[in-house]
């Protein structure tokens, strides 16, 4: 082989190896969701499903809540790139404009997984939630749910009246405006410290997550009084990425994370659902434990609460404006406001 050849050979050779690198990519994404929650596991395998569908080209590292940074940091984490995406509850972010309280935990909207992807995908919340996000350089790939959120309690709680004075755990935005106007006294604390705050005694009860999640996660060996089904809180979990690393892949790779997504959300909402049944009739054979039901008219009475505080939400910003009109105007539709 001559030295021209050679020469043209190992050019070849670094292009192809320089076309390869591009078309690979390993993605990094931080979830709100503890290691070994039913929730995790579930973005776990999500992960493995894109490097299925992709062939091995895009891997995703899921890594549990904490891992890089703080649980209400990744919306920036994402767009700086130190993240390259999360899944994650969006009112998380409230502090930053209170649109995300809106369009990620309108507390009293929704009954269902269903209905909330019925808002993003037909009522035009995936089109008006990336229009939220682009200044922060992230983009919105698709929604997911788990069933209505359950409520941890170390304390019996039948009612409205009964949540008086009644010191629980509320993540930011919404929900701590919801539970403060039915009369509790709502503290924020990351999803990570529940069951030690409940252990100890710093709060009575908690909005954490859904039954089999918070059964996971102990909570029901110090919290015997649980209220299920849930009724008040049916965040959106959103699944982002940066969005450079967005605009980097092709149309079908695109499209491949947004069926991904799709199947994650299909997926998430219909095994915790069947875990949910399973973990209560657990619960109701364990001595101890008591799971408390509300009455229609103790849930009504709890969701009118929650639906007045959406307006004034509204007001405190241009784009929570925008959320609650295009919200409104869908459950209207749909006969469900």
């Amino acid at each position: 082989m001559t030295m021209r050849m050679l020469a043209t050979t190992v050019a070849a050779m670094a292009i192809a190896t320089s076309v390869a690198a591009q078309d690979s990519m390993e993605l990094q994404f931080q979830s709100s969701d503890n290691s070994g929650t039913a929730a995790f596991e579930i973005q776990q395998e999500w992960a493995a499903r894109v490097g299925e569908m992709s062939e091995g080209r895009i891997t995703v590292e899921m890594l549990p809540v904490g891992s890089i940074v703080e649980y209400n940091e990744t919306l920036d984490a994402v767009g700086a790139g130190i993240l390259d995406g999360h899944i994650t509850d969006s009112s998380y972010f409230t502090g930053k404009d209170a649109a995300f309280a809106l369009i990620g935990n309108p507390v009293g909207a929704y009954s269902s997984p269903e209905e909330l992807r019925a808002f993003f995908n037909e009522g035009g919340g995936t089109e008006l939630y990336n229009e939220i996000l682009e200044p922060y350089g992230v983009h919105f790939i698709g929604p997911a749910a788990q069933p209505a959120e359950a409520i941890p309690s170390t304390v019996p709680i039948d009612s409205v009246a009964d949540l008086q004075g009644v010191k629980m755990r509320a993540p930011e935005g919404m929900v701590q405006s919801v539970f403060a106007a039915a009369g509790a006294a709502p503290v924020n604390l990351p999803q990570s410290e529940v069951f030690t705050s409940l252990d100890k005694g710093v709060i009575a009860a908690a909005d954490a997550t859904t039954l089999a999640t918070n059964h996971s996660m102990g909570l029901h060996d110090v919290a015997l009084h649980p209220i299920w089904p849930g009724f008040h809180s049916l965040p959106l979990n959103e699944v982002s990425i940066n969005a450079d690393t967005w605009e980097s892949l092709s149309e079908e790779d695109q499209q491949m994370l947004t069926e991904s997504v799709a199947w994650y959300a299909e997926t998430l909402a219909e095994r915790i659902g069947q875990r949910d049944e399973e973990v209560a009739e657990e619960l109701r054979a364990t001595e101890g434990v008591t799971i408390h039901t509300w009455s229609e008219e103790a849930k009504r009475e709890f969701r009118q609460i929650a639906q007045e505080q959406w307006a004034p939400f509204a007001e405190r910003s241009e784009n929570a404006q925008r959320v609650y009109d295009a919200l409104t105007a869908h459950l209207s539709a749909e006969g469900l406001l």
